[in-house]
């Protein structure tokens, strides 16, 4: 078979798209880089959004959204719309956290496993269900499976104790969204039970 020049020449440009793209999708070795906020993040939770009881057999109840997936576990359970997600898992706990212990442990632990980890403030706060330790954070989010892309996340996650259980509630919408309201009722519904 005989290729004319213009044929060969589309043939070499596909062949290298195609290698430029499987470069692109290969991660950078060493530290993660925060990625730029989206201009026009989505992941606003609707202030029309109907939130429903969730009771967990792991000890816990909060109000989630209703008509978000849900991925159940042994420990609590996931709640996701888009690249909006509320975790929550429970644990025994010995001690009751507090700033310093959330810093001397959690917020390693979350900055060493995370995605380009940014800690803004971490205070005890007082919530309908009890006292609780809050870690305000931005960090990215996991890679899509399909095209390596990652956003930046605004994420809150709190520390929650009581009854001999330590309830985890981590929160994440792409930065910039405007979920404080919905992230505010969810976290004071949580109850230890």
């Amino acid at each position: 078979m005989i290729l004319n020049s213009k044929a060969l020449l589309g043939i070499i440009a596909l062949a290298a798209l195609f290698e430029t793209a499987s470069l692109s999708v290969v991660p950078a070795i060493g530290a993660e880089a925060p990625v730029a906020a989206e201009k026009s993040p989505p992941g606003d939770i609707p202030d029309t959004q109907v939130f429903i009881v969730y009771r967990s057999a792991a000890g816990f109840s909060m109000k989630v959204p209703e008509g978000w997936s849900r991925t159940d576990r042994p420990d609590g359970a996931v709640f996701a719309d888009k690249y909006d997600t509320v975790d929550v898992s429970v644990a025994p706990v010995g001690q009751e956290p507090t700033v310093t212990s959330v810093k001397a442990h959690e917020a390693q632990a979350l900055a060493a496993a995370g995605h380009a980890v940014t800690i803004a403030s971490i205070k005890a706060i007082k919530l309908a269900g009890g006292q609780a330790v809050e870690i305000d954070y931005t960090a990215n989010s996991d890679p899509n499976a399909v095209t390596g892309k990652q956003i930046r996340l605004e994420r809150v996650r709190y520390l929650i104790a009581g009854k001999g259980k330590l309830v985890t509630l981590d929160m994440a919408a792409p930065k910039g969204a405007d979920n404080v309201d919905q992230w505010k009722l969810m976290s004071n519904s949580v109850r230890i039970e």
